[in-house]
């Protein structure tokens, strides 16, 4: 009786570690990634959160309620994905003014001769690196976007 009581509770707990995975195996439901629409909405123009880091890339959650500025990354590309609301994308050009702000990293207030692309939930856009890349909302929108660079 000890043995079958043993058992069925060791069941349970097998269950779940094989529901969990191997080692970096990540899932996020589509109804988690719409709750950081709400979670991020704080009236600033931008804000993120950084989800899991892994050997070569990471992802993170974007919220915006207003306009970016011109980003420059030389070694990451971003995938974004589409969450809620949309938001035009300008990609390529040039960034009169940019600034360099980390190893590897620019910013600055536009880009000048970029394409654009409006991007809603579901879609999906992978920017190369060392691209000039700019999200612009208009005004009283929100867009929220799940990223991996």
């Amino acid at each position: 009786m000890r043995i079958r009581t043993f058992l069925s509770l060791l069941a349970p707990a097998a269950l779940l570690l094989a529901a969990a995975g191997p080692a970096g195996f990540q899932y996020w439901s589509a109804g988690e990634l719409k709750a950081f629409d709400q979670k991020l909405s704080n009236g600033k123009p931008v804000n993120t959160q950084r989800l899991v880091d892994y050997d070569n890339h990471y992802t993170m959650v974007a919220h915006r309620e207003g306009n970016g500025e011109a980003e420059w990354h030389e070694h990451e590309a971003d995938f974004l994905i589409g969450q809620t609301g949309s938001a035009t994308l300008i990609v390529g050009g040039q960034m009169p003014g940019a600034k360099t702000t980390a190893a590897g990293e620019m910013r600055g207030p536009s880009i000048e001769g970029g394409s654009k692309q409006t991007i809603s939930a579901g879609d999906i856009v992978h920017v190369p690196a060392r691209t000039p890349h700019q999200m612009l909302l208009n005004p009283g929108t929100k867009f929220t976007y799940f990223v991996i660079k």
